[in-house]
């Protein structure tokens, strides 16, 4: 910072906060369509069905898939993230459906890109959804995760999203080597040019009640995840964790949650100026729907300021179940 800091009366910092043009003129940060990446909860069948935690978010049938993803681009949104929610009869020990090249989520990438091909999608690589005990990869005779087992299957359900259609895949698991396993694989079939956004600083964290919901994991779950995602108490862990990941072929890096971590988020830009996004998750934005609900905060200001947030800490990108709202309140 400058040596010069200046002294009261002769500086008077609310005179270039007095008016509005003055106010835009000094703006350091700013948000847009263009930061905001529309996460997608993709059902099996056909039709809606409303996730209860989650107000104005549902699970959407394939041809209701594709009509979101032309509001998105319509909004302005660069991108969505899709994530399965499927049948309790396609789980499985081993989530094996999650390599399935029929499976709901190949079918909504090639539905989207049928609809809307210059749309990005950046589609879920993770085994919870598929998985009878809800767990996000394959379990050892201990029942712990075996995270070689798991990586192998990850791999393969990356070569099926991207064979599918999928612009960025992103393993969202928290084992280890799966960035390098997946980027080797990948290029192996043919498909160099697919992205991999890495969750690379994803925490053991109590904000994703509502999503796991969502995706139908929650009822599933044995146990917990900590053996596999992050310590809340840590950050230098995320920044070994986020040049593993960049070291192994990742082109964007993830922090997730999004307003808990933001710390965290400007450590890994500062450390490393690598692409970096944050997940503001489904209990973030349960939390701001429901005090709205109440009358106890203006949804619209809380969440461009949440969303702004996120942007002046360091991220090029946020991925919000608010996208399509936040781009249309920008818009007016």
């Amino acid at each position: 910072m400058n040596q010069f800091l200046g002294r009261f009366p002769q500086t008077r910092m609310r005179r270039m906060r007095r008016d509005d043009f003055s106010r835009r003129l000094l703006r350091e940060h700013r948000l847009s369509a263009d930061d905001l990446i529309l996460p997608l909860f993709v059902r099996t069948g056909k039709g809606r069905d409303a996730i209860a935690a989650m107000p104005g978010v549902d699970r959407l049938g394939l041809a209701e898939v594709a009509g979101a993803a032309e509001r998105a681009a319509r909004a302005g949104l660069p991108a969505v993230a899709l994530f399965p929610a499927p049948d309790a009869s396609c789980k499985t020990p081993d989530g094996a459906a999650a390599c399935d090249p029929d499976g709901v989520l190949a079918q909504a990438i090639a539905a989207i890109k049928r609809a809307v091909p210059e749309l990005g999608v950046i589609a879920d690589v993770a085994l919870d959804p598929y998985t009878t005990h809800g767990q996000d990869g394959v379990l050892d005779a201990q029942g712990r995760v075996d995270n070689d087992a798991t990586v192998a299957v990850l791999c393969r359900q990356a070569q099926v999203q991207a064979a599918a259609g999928a612009d960025v895949v992103a393993p969202s698991d928290m084992m280890d080597g799966r960035v390098g396993a997946i980027r080797a694989a990948l290029d192996a079939a043919g498909h160099p040019e697919v992205r991999i956004l890495a969750y690379a600083a994803k925490y053991a964290s109590a904000y994703y009640g509502p999503f796991r919901e969502a995706v139908g994991s929650a009822a599933a779950l044995r146990g917990d995840k900590r053996g596999y995602q992050m310590d809340p108490a840590n950050t230098d862990e995320a920044l070994r964790e986020v040049a593993l990941d960049l070291d192994e072929g990742a082109d964007m890096v993830m922090v997730k949650p999004g307003l808990p971590y933001l710390d965290v988020v400007r450590r890994v830009r500062e450390t490393f100026g690598a692409p970096t996004f944050v997940y503001q998750v489904s209990g973030e934005y349960a939390m701001l729907k429901a005090a709205a609900a109440q009358g106890w905060l203006d949804e619209r200001a809380c969440q461009l300021e949440a969303l702004l947030a996120c942007k002046r800490a360091g991220a090029h990108a946020v991925l919000t179940y608010a996208a399509l709202d936040a781009a249309r309140w920008l818009s007016e």
